[in-house]
């Protein structure tokens, strides 16, 4: 429990601003936690549906006939089944390759009426564990089914993922920093308190009062201070979410994976404004026992 308020410190100037410091500090950190758990969800997914996969196009002319695209098609289904480690294939159907590509040539430009050449694709698993030599599948493929291109995604995986690990190192990097700050305001805030009442804190001690009496006193106001910062930070980035899932939900999902956050992921986030009180309470506590030691 918490021992009667003796200090005057609501009236302080700090009690004014420091709320609103702690909020947008808030703010920043609950924005920059929320950038790290998309990211790192957004790399497992790219890891466990990219990993060990291939695509496998064969292109097409205008004036080839249907029958001999599908007998290509068929061909190249047959040599990649027979080849070691490879888990499953399939042919990726015509509609769904023509969804892939609406978003970016319009419906009515890969329509089957306008007549446009659309290349068939293979989807194909590999076991991660076989070091299956994709140039040389390349190869094979091409010596009996001309025009194929097989594609690792493997590749480019690795570069996506190194790139999403390094802004995730960045977001981490600016969360540091904001919270080094939250505790550098705390202190400023604290000790200017400490200089407005040393005459009051400096009579406590006369009649008797303990330091831990007098951080008690601060150590509640900080609690408060920071209470009503991290509730009104985390509203904050709660709405900006909410708003950015809004409006993420409007693009066309083909162009961009979606944006979510799961219930832990929110709990992490509410946890923001908490976590906020504590380094308050705590950061006011050490920096009023540490100035009190050195009172006369």
């Amino acid at each position: 429990m918490s021992s009667a308020p003796v200090l005057p410190l609501a009236r302080d100037a700090s009690s004014r601003f420091l709320p609103w410091l702690i909020a947008f500090m808030v703010w920043l950190a609950a924005m920059a936690l929320a950038a790290v758990l998309v990211l790192s969800s957004y790399g497992n997914q790219w890891r466990s549906n990219l990993t060990g996969t291939l695509t496998v196009q064969i292109t097409t002319t205008s004036d080839e006939a249907v029958e001999t695209t599908e007998q290509r098609l068929n061909r190249a289904l047959e040599i990649i089944r027979k080849t070691p480690g490879v888990v499953s294939t399939e042919a990726v159907p015509l509609k769904r390759i023509s969804d892939l590509l609406a978003p970016w040539l319009g419906r009515d430009v890969v329509s089957e009426s306008l007549g446009l050449p659309i290349p068939r694709l293979i989807d194909v698993r590999i076991n991660p564990e076989k070091n299956i030599d994709v140039a040389a599948l390349w190869e094979r493929l091409n010596k009996e089914v001309s025009g194929t291109q097989v594609d690792d995604h493997g590749a480019w995986l690795d570069k996506l993922i190194a790139l999403a690990g390094a802004v995730e190192a960045i977001t981490l990097a600016v969360l540091v920093l904001i919270s080094i700050a939250a505790v550098a305001t705390v202190v400023f805030a604290t000790r200017t308190s400490l200089t407005i009442h040393r005459d009051v804190i400096e009579l406590l001690h006369v009649i008797g009062a303990k330091d831990q009496y007098v951080a008690d006193q601060f150590h509640w106001h900080a609690l408060t201070l920071g209470l009503k910062g991290g509730i009104a930070g985390v509203f904050l980035a709660t709405a900006t979410l909410l708003g950015l899932v809004s409006l993420w939900s409007g693009v066309e999902s083909s162009l961009l994976p979606p944006i979510s956050l799961s219930i832990w992921q929110w709990i992490c986030v509410l946890a923001v404004a908490f976590a906020a009180a504590g380094i308050s309470t705590v950061t006011a506590r050490i920096t009023v026992l540490r100035a009190l030691g050195r009172m006369p």
